[in-house]
């Protein structure tokens, strides 16, 4: 099909603005005006005649940030207003190179210097010393499941698991058909509200690894402290899949770090791995390629095409974070939100109830209950209306869950307290 004037127009528009004009000078996106028939790009305005090609009649609706809901999802999850805006600027045209963050390639000089730009920005944020090897993989948290018994350990080996939930229930049991994984604690019995003194949990002697779920996403429930395996040849790992970056971490105590990015720092696609060095080589023959670590590593991530969208607004994100002053400043905000929240259904007098003990509450997911579960799912409908979604818990255990993450701001934990309130009021 021929491309029109009009097409010409807005095409060419685009492109001077995205190349040009950096996003924080913008104080909205920029808006297409579907009746009028206006292209408008902060000051500038360009009028275009009528196109009949069908390929323009889903043109985007007029947004501004007031139409943007608070997204209380567990992950995907809600991502930086000022993070998005930029990938918008840089979806047509990155940087002026002509082509978009999703069409260039994974060898140019483009996206080189956007992986390694997210690389440093992760280990300034972390502390990551160079002992420690950064990969952007793909697959999701579930295949580290996998993929860290088949880096670290041979078939006989024995290691320690700590199960505080769904996720580290689903690690302990993929990782039986790669070693000998023993169930060191479970608070299944609990049915995962709670975390066992780690002085009482029996260790196993030369264990080749002792994994926690840092924290879990449908149960709530937060490591505060973490664990000191009882032999020093122990490796520990976690997943931080839901708190990755929400608050300072002591990497140097850890073999392995792994997190879906999709929760605090990205969208769905990348998955961050941080391991040490010395760890990296003893794969077992049965490793797939793409889950050995040290072929991923000595690539620098590049082995083969990699999810680049997704690691280029991660680095975004981490830009981000560091502006707000690291991750000391972004714990502070994090404590501030949940502790209205949390304080919130605590003083409730039973209508709202958090069944999570309070040591190891998470600040990044808070499951709630009502004291009428019938109501639950018109909570869920008139928080819908009021601009607050995907409060529904997981399907496993019901009830509600609001997760609020590093990117959730304060306003919409306040104006959630608030519905909640006005919620009791009506139904109690």
């Amino acid at each position: 099909m021929a491309t029109s004037s009009a097409q010409t127009a807005f095409f060419r528009q685009t492109t001077v603005l995205s190349s040009n004009q950096h996003v924080s000078s913008l104080s909205i996106p920029q808006l297409i005006h579907r009746k009028t028939n206006h292209v408008s790009f902060a000051t500038t305005t360009v009028k275009c005649t009528a196109v009949a090609s069908p390929s323009f009649a889903s043109a985007p609706v007029p947004f501004t940030s007031e139409n943007r809901v608070f997204n209380f999802a567990a992950g995907p999850a809600t991502l930086p207003e000022k993070v998005i805006l930029q990938a918008q600027a840089d979806l047509f045209d990155y940087k002026g190179c002509g082509m978009s963050i999703m069409e260039m390639s994974h060898r140019g000089k483009e996206f080189d210097g956007v992986i390694k730009k997210a690389e440093s920005d992760l280990r300034k944020l972390l502390g990551i010393s160079d002992d420690y090897a950064v990969m952007f993989l793909q697959g999701g948290a579930t295949t580290q499941f996998a993929a860290v018994p088949l880096n670290v350990c041979n078939p006989e080996d024995t290691v320690d698991y700590i199960v505080t939930g769904s996720w580290g229930d689903k690690a302990y049991k993929e990782g039986q058909k790669y070693c000998k994984a023993n169930l060191a604690w479970s608070g299944k019995s609990e049915k995962y509200t709670n975390i066992q003194s780690f002085d009482s949990i029996k260790q196993t002697p030369n264990a080749k690894y002792l994994h926690i779920c840092a924290n879990e996403t449908i149960h709530g429930v937060e490591f505060k402290d973490y664990p000191t395996p009882a032999d020093e040849d122990t490796i520990l790992v976690a997943d931080m899949s839901s708190n990755f970056c929400s608050k300072p971490v002591d990497v140097s105590k850890f073999g392995i770090i792994y997190a879906g990015a999709q929760k605090n720092v990205g969208p769905s696609g990348v998955t961050i791995v941080i391991a040490r060095k010395d760890l990296l080589g003893a794969s077992q023959p049965i490793t797939p390629v793409m889950l050995d670590y040290k072929t991923q590593a000595d690539s620098n991530s590049l082995y083969n095409t990699p999810p680049c969208f997704a690691i280029y607004i991660c680095g975004l994100v981490f830009e981000d974070l560091l502006e707000q002053g690291g991750l000391v400043e972004i714990e502070k905000k994090n404590i501030e939100k949940a502790g209205i929240l949390y304080d919130a259904i605590d003083n409730s007098g039973g209508f709202y109830v958090c069944p999570v003990e309070k040591s190891v509450r998470s600040l990044m997911n808070v499951p709630f209950t009502l004291s009428k579960p019938e109501l639950e799912k018109t909570f869920i409908e008139e928080a819908s209306k009021e601009g607050m979604v995907q409060l529904k818990g997981h399907r496993s255990v019901g009830g509600m869950r609001a997760s609020i993450y590093n990117a959730m701001p304060l306003a919409g934990v306040q104006k959630l307290v608030g519905f909640m309130n006005n919620f009791q009021k009506t139904y109690a």
